[in-house]
C-alpha cells in the first residue's frame, strides 16, 4: 500500500506557472505507475497526465500537451506536474494517484490540492 501527499497548488494568474509535487510513503514507489487527475466544480474527474514506472511511457490529455510536464524521481518517492501557460480552464482540484500497472485502475489517491487560475 502507498500513501500519497500532494503539495504546490495555489492561486496564479493566467499565463503563470505552478509545480505540483506528490510524495509517496513506503519503499515501493518505484513499482507504481503514477498519474495526475483533476476535478473542476460540476465536472467529472479526468486524467491529466500519467507516467510509467520507468518514465518511458507518458500520457497527456490533449488540452495540456505542450504546457504540462509530468516527471518522477524514484529516489525521492516523488512525482511532479510542471504546469506552464496556465488557463482559467485549468482551475480544479488536482489529485495524485498510483496503480500497480496499466491493466488495473488507479486505486491509491492523495487528498488533492487546489489550483485556481484567474483571468
Amino acid at each position: 500500500q502507498v500513501q500519497l501527499v500532494e503539495s504546490g497548488g495555489g492561486l496564479v494568474q493566467a499565463g503563470g506557472s505552478l509545480r505540483l509535487s506528490c510524495t509517496a510513503s513506503g519503499r515501493t514507489f518505484s513499482t507504481y505507475d503514477m498519474g495526475w487527475f483533476r476535478q473542476a466544480p460540476g465536472k467529472e474527474r479526468e486524467l491529466v497526465a500519467d507516467i510509467s514506472v520507468s518514465g518511458g511511457t507518458i500520457y497527456y490529455k490533449d488540452s495540456v500537451k505542450g504546457r504540462f510536464t509530468i516527471s518522477r524521481d524514484n529516489a525521492k518517492n516523488t512525482v511532479y506536474l510542471q504546469m506552464n501557460s496556465l488557463k482559467p480552464d485549468d482551475t480544479a482540484v488536482y489529485y495524485c494517484a498510483a496503480r500497480l500497472n496499466s491493466r488495473v485502475e488507479y486505486s491509491y489517491w492523495g487528498q488533492g490540492t487546489q489550483v485556481t487560475v484567474s483571468s
